[in-house]
């Protein structure tokens, strides 16, 4: 009776902490954004949000930036961790080195990518230096929203991909080292092993990472603000707007509820892209 039980009392933690920090106050958005002031039931709130002018564009802004990051992060992840994990020696320094970036705050992360971008930062120095610009360019000016873009790309695949490689690494760690060999010795080569081995057994944790790499694409706001302040409008920086500047809390918890309602969507699209039948898990 009491190990049928033991794995409820030890989920049990878990589950009020969710209760408590995360259903309590969804709930409390939700009747933000479908209520007045006064308790009635609207979606007025919802339709002067999709009405103003900046929404199309954080929309746009925000899905091309996930567009832009996460396949170039997975990719970039996945190499870096079959480097490290066919490491003999310096593994763990190396993999040390690379992750440094997960100690970086998103705000920080953002102004050490200012310093390099804006009018009196090392790329301008860089380049005056070489002869190419006479005078400073304004990189990150209203007019170069395109290079705003690269700029927030970059950070945020300097910032990020070492979330997903140390998921990436671990997931390498859990294949047993019996199928490749296997593999080799029916004559697989290195790209056969790694595209028919390593990458099938490897579907659980690429699920993981995408699935979190891509909310946290979907929630980028820091590094957005400290690049382009509001040059490259997103759906964060709007709920911000709306919440702290329009101090209007009815809209900004409309777009609470977009920016959850995306982030559900495409992790039921990856769980279902990335699904592992149960008799091919490890």
């Amino acid at each position: 009776m009491y190990s049928k039980s033991l794995p409820y009392m030890l989920l049990l933690p878990a589950t009020l902490f969710l209760c408590i920090f995360f259903i309590y106050p969804f709930t409390l958005v939700a009747w933000q954004a479908f209520t007045t002031d006064t308790g009635e039931f609207t979606s007025s709130f919802f339709q002067e949000m999709a009405s103003h002018w900046k929404f199309n564009t954080a929309l746009i802004n925000t899905l091309l930036l996930a567009l832009a990051v996460v396949p170039f992060q997975m990719a970039l992840a996945i190499y870096m961790a079959t480097l490290v994990n066919g490491m003999k020696r310096g593994r763990d320094a190396v993999l040390y080195i690379w992750t440094i970036p997960l100690g970086i705050s998103d705000l920080a992360a953002g102004l050490i990518w200012l310093a390099i971008f804006e009018q009196s930062g090392f790329l301008n120095s860089f380049l005056h230096t070489l002869g190419v610009v006479e005078q400073p360019v304004g990189f990150l000016g209203y007019e170069n929203k395109g290079i705003i873009f690269l700029a927030i790309v970059l950070a945020e695949i300097w910032r990020a991909t070492s979330i997903v490689l140390v998921i990436l690494v671990a997931g390498m760690g859990l294949i047993p080292k019996e199928y490749a060999e296997a593999a080799e010795v029916f004559g697989a080569s290195r790209w056969q092993r790694f595209t028919r081995v390593t990458l099938p057994m490897l579907k659980p944790s690429l699920q993981t990472a995408m699935i979190l790499r891509v909310i946290l694409a979907f929630e980028v706001f820091a590094v957005v603000v400290a690049l382009g302040g509001t040059n490259l409008p997103v759906l964060m920086s709007e709920v911000f707007t709306w919440q702290y500047e329009l101090r209007d809390a009815h809209v900004a918890a409309a777009y609470a509820l977009v920016i959850l309602a995306i982030s559900i969507a495409f992790t039921l699209l990856i769980m279902w892209a990335l699904r592992v039948p149960k008799g091919a898990r490890v």
